[in-house]
């Protein structure tokens, strides 16, 4: 859309565009290609150094089996194996909150912050919902930067080991993602 105006002093003002359409070879984009990202994810809430805090609880977050309204920020290590000391691949930063109030569902926000190989600086980004209790949850991959810019496709989640008294988890994942 093209737009022009009159400055203040009565003269015309540059012609701007809003929006226009461009080819896919302008962004030096090339044909699509699926990949396959295989890695664990520990969320570590207990000790002396948590890699996810609660930032903030509703009244009602004690009294509510799934603690609905209880909400955490992350910095969790993403690592190729399960155990916390396996290779450091990126991390995983954002958002999880308790979002049912009739089971353990939570919203999750976050990004895949890759550190390692030809993905170091590349993001990938969720937006969805993780019922923890379900033996594998689907959460869709809503986009990226870096390698993964126009990003798109989906994670599943597994949890591998839960930790009843500390809540610590760790938790397997793989990613399916089509990009440029």
């Amino acid at each position: 859309m093209l737009s022009s105006a009159t400055s203040p002093t009565g003269e015309p003002d540059v012609i701007h565009h809003f929006s226009r359409q461009i080819s896919s070879e302008t962004l030096g984009l090339k044909q699509e290609k699926l990949i396959h990202l295989h890695f664990y994810f520990h969320d570590i809430v207990s000790g002396r150094n948590p890699t996810a805090v609660e930032v903030a609880r509703a009244a009602m977050t004690n009294t509510s089996a799934p603690h609905f309204g209880q909400i955490f920020m992350m910095d969790d290590p993403l690592t190729l194996g399960p155990n916390i000391t396996s290779k450091l691949v990126g991390r995983a930063q954002g958002i999880y909150a308790s979002a049912s109030q009739s089971e353990w569902a939570f919203l999750m926000v976050l990004n895949f912050a890759f550190t390692e190989g030809r993905y170091n600086g590349s993001n990938l980004s969720i937006l969805g919902r993780n019922a923890i209790l379900s033996d594998v949850r689907e959460m869709p991959i809503v986009g990226g930067s870096g390698v993964f810019r126009f990003a798109h496709g989906y994670a599943q989640a597994r949890t591998h080991t839960f930790g009843l008294r500390t809540l610590d988890a760790v938790v397997e994942y793989n990613v399916y993602v089509l990009h440029h």
